[in-house]
């Protein structure tokens, strides 16, 4: 490495004079000085083309168009549903299929049953991820690899081969046809740990814990002061995530609860019941059942992306 004598022109006491003063800068063995580095476009902000704005809007409407298609044959009747070619534009019988569907299919308990399903499923499993993540990133323990091996390997095991023994477990606790029997196998995900853990491990400096230590902190005090501040964003899109998987789960709450106790997923069963299947309207309960999903994408989603976005800017 080599220093180079730049000369630099400064302002002397005297007026209309100019002083001249070399400063040193270090150049990299066989390079440039470090400030020809930088990039050109740095810190510049770049915007799309138009190209890319078309691509977006395509693949927009795409996205949209099963959720379009299923407001349009809830607002026909079975027979306009069934014709070829079929509708593409709403029909008047859509609030007449809202009212039948939520009526038929008891919506009202399924969806306070679905909420407290999957809202405490979603807060158990960030709080467990997170602190679970936190410990196999920066906690130093025996045996730390061999855990979090075993937890990746759970992720490798069909669920299905847990349903009988599951079910057997439930039953002698006394949890049949109950929501508990829902919400306490599903507290925590092997997914949602190593998400947090492998962002952790990026994100949160060693240096921090190591203060923390120096000032006196225990672990779970780092953990509320220091870790939960740096992983909001994870957490806000751990929690989305697994908010949407237990609201829309239909394998396991169809197993273990009845239709006097349904989620959502179980109760649009009853729209598919009779004989012949009603089109429209199991097409009207699929769009209440996700109208509570929709909502909370729009008052939460600016605040997750906001929050993807800031935790994606490193230096």
């Amino acid at each position: 490495m080599t220093t180079d004598s730049i000369p630099v022109e400064t302002a002397d006491a005297r007026p209309g004079t100019v002083q001249k003063k070399t400063r040193k800068t270090t150049t990299p063995p066989g390079g440039r000085s470090r400030q020809l580095f930088r990039h050109p476009g740095a810190g510049r902000q770049h915007h799309a083309g138009p190209v890319a704005y078309i691509l977006l809007g395509i693949a927009a409407l795409f996205s949209l168009f099963p959720l379009y298609w299923t407001m349009v044959a809830a607002s026909t009747d079975n027979t306009r549903v069934t014709q070829t070619p079929p509708p593409f534009l709403p029909g008047p019988h859509l609030l007449d299929n809202l009212g039948k569907a939520w009526q038929d299919a008891a919506l009202g308990k399924a969806m306070l049953n679905s909420l407290i399903v999957a809202g405490v499923i979603a807060l158990s499993t960030v709080l467990f991820a997170t602190l679970a993540g936190f410990a196999f990133a920066k906690l130093r323990f025996k045996g730390r690899n061999i855990l979090l091996m075993l937890v990746i390997g759970t992720m490798m095991v069909p669920p299905q081969l847990g349903v009988v023994p599951l079910f057997m477990m439930m039953t002698e606790l006394g949890w049949g046809q109950q929501l508990p029997a829902v919400i306490f196998p599903t507290l925590v995900s092997a997914v949602g740990v190593f998400f947090m853990r492998q962002y952790l491990s990026e994100a949160l400096p060693d240096e921090l814990v190591e203060a923390g230590r120096v000032d006196g902190a225990h672990s779970l005090r780092i953990f509320w002061s220091i870790v939960l501040p740096i992983a909001r964003a994870p957490m806000a899109v751990l929690f989305m995530i697994t908010f949407v998987h237990a609201w829309n789960d239909f394998f396991w709450p169809f197993i273990v609860l009845d239709m006097s106790n349904p989620t959502v997923p179980v109760a649009l069963t009853q729209l598919s019941a009779g004989y012949v299947r009603d089109q429209s309207l199991i097409m009207a309960g699929a769009l209440l059942g996700t109208l509570p999903l929709l909502v909370m994408f729009i008052v939460f989603g600016r605040q997750i992306v906001g929050g993807i976005m800031q935790g994606a800017v490193k230096g």
